[in-house]
């Protein structure tokens, strides 16, 4: 493996996800630096939630995926924030249960394993939500809930942490903070960040490196590079607007009109 190949994170080599005779993704070529918090946009069915999935291998896809910054022992450990979690509100779970529960080996009635425990207060404590560990999950808000997952995400220490919409449902002041702290997280873990995301000013103010996808890749590169009025028309559709929020941040967006934020994803 070269010098150059141990920054690479993720490498796409021709990659294409077809449900029978639909195309959702078609041929991707794309590097993902290691380190980097890289923005996945595009308009809604664009295939950005399947790439995210492809990457994380839970769907079968045509091409190569590499992860050339990893091979040395046999690839990464994945961390993963799906865009919603489903379940019944009404469950007596707290949120310390819903952070070991998926780890015990142990039957839950012999008592929670001790390593894990731990491993979940740090976690927890990590993403600035320690106080939260034995509230029921079904009473949490939608940013505590987010604040959650991403405990749950970090908890085994991954090399790619991939987040699919994590500002959606959250306020703009609310999807700053979290954004801040996923940068805190990178920088001191270490951590390659993948995000699905539409809100576009968070990806002017937080990502270095984008990519444009419309079923094929439109635009990778830098920020700068990609978030061009150029570009994102080119991305969302000549039809897209610049909208600005209002609110106690005001920050530009570009977005397809007929879509701004949150919402399922191809």
């Amino acid at each position: 493996m070269s010098n150059k190949d141990a920054g690479e994170a993720v490498v796409l080599e021709g990659v294409s996800v077809h449900q029978g005779d639909i195309h959702i993704l078609e041929d991707l070529h794309a590097v993902v630096a290691r380190g980097s918090i890289t923005a996945i946009i595009g308009p809604n069915g664009a295939g950005k939630t399947t790439l995210l999935r492809a990457v994380l291998g839970l769907i079968p896809y045509r091409g190569r995926i590499r992860f050339p910054a990893f091979e040395d022992r046999g690839g990464p450990v994945f961390g993963y924030i799906p865009q919603r979690m489903e379940f019944d509100r009404g469950i007596p779970v707290t949120v310390l249960d819903f952070l070991t529960l998926s780890a015990q080996r142990a039957p839950i009635w012999m008592g929670r394993e001790r390593q894990l425990e731990q491993k979940a207060c740090s976690a927890l404590a990590r993403v600035e939500a320690d106080q939260l560990l034995a509230r029921p999950l079904g009473k949490l808000s939608g940013g505590e809930q987010q604040r959650v997952l991403l405990a749950g995400a970090i908890m085994h220490t991954p090399d790619i942490l991939a987040l699919d919409e994590p500002a959606a449902g959250v306020d703009v002041q609310g999807a700053e903070l979290f954004c801040d702290l996923l940068e805190s997280l990178r920088n001191e873990m270490d951590l390659t960040l993948m995000l699905v995301i539409h809100d576009l000013s968070i990806v002017t103010h937080h990502a270095d490196h984008v990519i444009c996808l419309n079923r094929t890749i439109r635009c990778q590169g830098t920020t700068l590079m990609c978030m061009t009025e150029e570009t994102l028309k080119q991305t969302y559709g000549r039809h897209s607007e610049i909208y600005v929020h209002s609110g106690d941040n005001m920050r530009e967006t570009v977005a397809h009109p007929k879509r701004l934020q949150g919402g399922s994803d191809g």
